[in-house]
């Protein structure tokens, strides 16, 4: 559900690019700057690192859960239409300080939409993710994975439907729309619940760990946030629609990042939580040497594949009637950079809730810290001394994730007495084999395909063209891995194995039913 809903994700900018040029879709991706600060700030932030442990830890005594739990969601509330009111006041001050290279006009809309999207969608996106909070605890996550299906799909009927007559406004109702039905879709998962909401605001003891641990890991999104800003100033001073194609090129990077490293850390952190408080340090190793290696396993390939095949890639996600030949290229070279970063941006989000099982927020905020400070300077250096284009901005942000893993695998390692390096050092070595032999093949084969079987000048033969590559590059990459010995393979057929009791499960049911 979750590859399901990033690919309706990128019909939505697939649609956007459709109805508007790549200097148009600057105001509209810049527009979301503002709201987003919060939102990571709030949900990232407060939410991801400390919400799923405490609702956990408290889950066994109702009392404590509701009184801990009602507590944190009601300052978070409060902290949130703070944050609103104060941001739509001075919207039109702080816009202009972070977009210096827009026109006064640009400006004005993006200040207009900013608040916009503050009132109308910023609370609805904020209560719908505490609800996901609420089902992740309980383990239930198909609800939370289905609801962006019709987040997205709202967007898109609003861009299609009445861009004609309000232009940009018309995908701004849609995500506002989109937002309301995102939550409400989502409030289920709190009636399932045994966690009754009360409106309580006590100093518990619940509320005094939940602040232990959100005050660095609010700090560490603020510097993130920062960041993510300085990368929106720079590309407003650099060539229009440079803020588009980073935008764009960054979310396709983050597609088997969310579906892979995102997944992986949201579905871990519950079990990790609860291994470790049964004290079982040796199934708390095993989790996480499995779970790198089949990160690993998963994304090395993806990235060979997004950096050979991004021009496809680019011209299928975002081939829209106005995104040109200039911006595909510049998107497509830029996404080369960004996929550098892809199996170390995975294993962050992994690697970070290995910290918050054992309610260590400290150790990845002083890592994310270091890191975004090296992306900061690197992005400064790349653009104002060496003069270079959009695409240094990708390649800081590959080198800053990856020193970033690397000091938090370092630090873990030494936590928890030990990982096995060697079996990691040998399994990923078998992958990086299977990975370049399979990937210098299929990029020979693709450019033999395109022009000779596939007219590519047709969006549906560009289809075409990455389903045949993409295909033969799975089962070449799962041979060579069969023949290499890799371990991970076993994971696809007990995958399998599990694919068709499930579906034997639900025929007996639906048999039971009829």
């Amino acid at each position: 559900m979750i590859v399901l809903s990033r690919l309706f994700g990128f019909l939505r900018y697939r649609t956007l690019a459709g109805y508007f040029t790549k200097e148009e879709l600057d105001i509209f991706f810049a527009s979301f700057r503002i709201p987003d600060i919060v939102f990571e700030i709030l949900i990232t932030g407060a939410l991801t690192s400390s919400f799923i442990p405490i609702f956990i830890k408290y889950q066994k005594d109702k009392e404590e859960l509701n009184n801990n739990i009602s507590s944190i969601i009601n300052i978070i509330t409060l902290i949130l239409f703070v944050f609103i009111l104060a941001l739509v006041i001075f919207a039109g001050s702080i816009i202009p300080l972070i977009t210096p290279g827009f026109s006064h006009e640009k400006i004005t809309q993006i200040v207009y939409f900013s608040r916009i999207l503050l009132v109308g969608q910023l609370p609805f996106l904020v209560f719908a993710n505490i609800l996901t909070g609420i089902g992740q605890a309980n383990k239930i996550f198909i609800i939370s994975a289905v609801a962006p299906l019709v987040y997205n799909l709202v967007i898109i009927a609003a861009t299609i439907s009445f861009s004609n007559s309000f232009f940009l406004l018309a995908p701004i109702i849609g995500v506002v729309f989109g937002a309301s039905l995102l939550f409400a879709f989502q409030l289920p998962l709190y009636f399932s619940s045994e966690f009754i909401y009360k409106p309580v605001m006590k100093i518990t003891k619940g509320l005094k760990e939940f602040f232990s641990l959100v005050v660095p890991r609010v700090i560490t999104v603020i510097a993130a946030q920062i960041d993510a800003t300085v990368d929106l100033t720079l590309t407003t001073l650099l060539t229009a629609g440079s803020y588009t194609i980073f935008y764009l090129a960054q979310h396709l990077q983050l597609l088997p990042v969310s579906v892979i490293g995102i997944a992986f850390g949201q579905a871990a952190l519950p079990y990790l939580s609860e291994v470790y408080q049964q004290k079982n340090l040796d199934e708390f190793k095993k989790i996480i040497t499995e779970s790198i290696l089949s990160t690993l396993f998963l994304t090395v390939p993806i990235m060979t594949f997004f950096i050979f095949a991004r021009t496809p890639l680019v011209r299928l996600f975002f081939g829209g009637q106005k995104f040109d030949w200039y911006a595909t290229n510049q998107t497509a070279l830029t996404l080369s950079y960004f996929s550098l970063s892809i199996p170390a941006h995975s294993l962050y989000y992994f690697l970070t809730r290995c910290f918050y099982a054992f309610l260590d927020s400290r150790t990845p905020f002083v890592i994310s810290i270091i890191s975004i400070f090296l992306n900061v300077l690197l992005s400064l250096f790349f653009i104002f001394v060496l003069k270079l284009p959009v695409w240094a901005l990708a390649v800081s942000f590959s080198i800053s994730i990856s020193l970033n893993v690397i000091l938090l695998l370092l630090i873990l390692a030494r936590k928890i007495h030990g990982l096995e390096h060697r079996l990691i050092l040998v399994e990923s070595s078998k992958i990086l084999v299977a990975t370049f032999i399979s990937s210098f093949f299929v990029y020979y084969f693709m450019k033999m395909l395109d022009g000779l079987v596939f007219d590519t000048t047709r969006t549906i033969n560009v289809f075409l063209l990455l389903a045949t590559g993409t295909t033969t590059y799975l089962f070449l990459y799962i041979f060579l891995s069969w023949v290499f010995g890799v371990k991970e393979v076993a994971l696809l057929t007990k995958f399998l194995s599990k694919a068709k009791e499930y579906r034997k499960r639900v025929v007996e049911i639906y048999t039971e039913v009829e």
